[in-house]
């Protein structure tokens, strides 16, 4: 999957909580961070633009779905 540098501004908390849960399991913070993302616009029920402006979302529609199935599953 392709990658984007941004730079994000985040709460000292939030930076701690995620990066100890992204030793945990196994996996850079800025990995974990973006599953993160991903796993919230899921759950809040975004997904990918019908306008195609997220061609490679679309493109990762099987992420998309063990996405909305890990929310399912942990409640």
């Amino acid at each position: 999957m392709a990658t984007r540098k941004v730079t994000v501004s985040l709460d000292a908390v939030a930076v701690s909580y995620g990066e100890r849960a992204a030793a945990a399991a196994g996996v850079s913070f800025s990995s974990w961070l973006s599953r993160a993302a991903r796993r919230e616009a899921v759950r809040t029920g975004i997904g990918p633009s019908a306008d195609g402006a997220e061609a490679e979302a679309v493109a990762d529609e099987r992420e998309h779905a063990v996405a909305a199935k890990e929310m399912r599953a942990a409640g």
